[in-house]
C-alpha cells in the first residue's frame, strides 16, 4: 500500500469533481475547487473521519468493497480504478469481476432517472445502484450480502423473492434467471462468481437443478411485466434494458404506459417513497 500515492491520487480525483458531477447541488459559497470531503464519504457510505484518514495518507488498508464504492463516488474510469487498487496494496479486479463498480458513462445516464424506477444490476443480477422509486417498488436491495445479494439465488432459496410477480408468471421468470445465469458462466467460467453461484444453487435448490439442465441460454431482454406491490397493487410496466459492451453489467428502467392507471400508481409511489426516506 503506497499511502502517499494513495492520498494524492485520492485529493486529486475529488478536487477534479463539481457537485452536478455526482447529482449535488453546488451551493453558495463554496470553499473547495471539488467535492468536500465529507461529500465524498456520504457518496461512499463510510465516515468523513475514515476517508479523511485515508486521504491523509493516515488510515488503514481500505477493503476491496471500500475502494470499488470509492472508485464509484469518484467516478473513476475503469483504468483509474485498477490504479487505486493497486495503490492500496490489492490486484486490480478483472474486468469482468463485479465488486460495484460502475463505468461513469453508465453512470451519469442513471444519475437522470429521478422520475422512473432505475437499476444497475451485475450478470448475476445483484443491485449495484437502485434510485429511491426503484427502492419503493422492489425494495431495497442493496442490504442483502453473500450469495443472497443474486437475485437469482434468492429467486430459488428465498419464497419473499417471488412475492412480487403473479404467480403464473413465476415459471417464466425463473427460466430466464437460469437463462441468464448460463449466459454469465459460459463468458466467466467454472471458477468465476457464476460458477460459484451455480454449485450452490446445484445443491440447494432441485427445481434449479432441473432448469439448469435444459441449456438454455439468454442475455436479459425488454420485457412487459406486472408487478404486485403491497401497497398499491399490480402494475404494469414495461422494461428497458441497457447493456454494457461485455454485458456484465445492464441499466434497467422501468417505465408505465402514459396516464395509465400504472402510471398513476407509480406517481403514487414516488410520493410514498419520498415519505418512506424522509423518516
Amino acid at each position: 500500500m503506497d499511502r502517499h500515492q494513495l492520498s494524492d491520487f485520492l485529493r486529486q480525483r475529488r478536487e477534479a469533481l463539481r457537485p452536478e458531477d455526482v447529482g449535488l447541488a453546488p451551493g453558495p459559497r463554496r470553499r473547495v475547487a471539488g467535492l468536500r470531503r465529507e461529500e465524498v464519504a456520504d457518496l461512499t457510505g463510510m465516515s468523513a473521519d475514515y476517508y479523511t484518514r485515508l486521504e491523509q495518507g493516515r488510515g488503514p488498508q481500505p477493503s476491496e468493497q471500500m475502494l470499488a464504492a470509492i472508485a464509484r463516488a469518484l467516478r473513476l474510469t475503469a483504468d483509474e480504478r485498477d490504479h487505486l487498487y493497486r495503490l492500496a496494496g490489492h490486484n486490480a479486479p478483472r474486468r469482468a469481476t463485479v465488486d460495484g463498480y460502475v463505468p461513469p458513462a453508465l453512470q451519469r445516464v442513471f444519475d437522470r432517472l429521478d422520475d422512473t424506477p432505475a437499476m444497475v444490476i451485475s450478470s448475476l443480477d445483484e443491485a449495484l445502484l437502485q434510485n429511491r422509486l426503484a427502492a419503493a417498488l422492489l425494495g431495497d436491495r442493496s442490504r442483502f450480502t453473500g450469495l443472497a445479494r443474486s437475485a437469482i439465488y434468492r429467486w430459488f432459496t428465498d419464497p419473499d423473492e417471488r412475492r412480487i410477480y403473479p404467480e403464473a408468471d413465476q415459471p417464466r421468470q425463473g427460466r430466464a434467471h437460469v437463462a441468464s445465469l448460463r449466459l454469465a458462466y459460459g463468458i466467466d467460467g467454472p471458477t468465476s462468481r457464476a460458477g460459484q453461484l451455480v454449485r450452490a444453487l446445484l445443491k440447494e435448490s432441485p427445481e434449479f437443478a432441473e432448469l439448469w439442465a435444459h441449456h438454455e441460454v439468454a442475455a436479459r431482454f425488454e420485457d412487459h411485466k406486472v408487478l404486485l406491490h403491497p401497497q398499491v397493487g399490480p402494475i404494469e410496466l414495461d422494461c428497458q434494458v441497457l447493456l454494457t459492451e461485455d454485458q456484465s453489467q445492464a441499466l434497467l428502467v422501468l417505465t408505465a404506459a402514459p396516464r395509465s392507471e400504472s402510471a398513476e400508481k407509480l406517481a403514487l409511489l414516488n410520493v410514498l417513497g419520498h415519505e418512506q426516506f424522509a423518516g
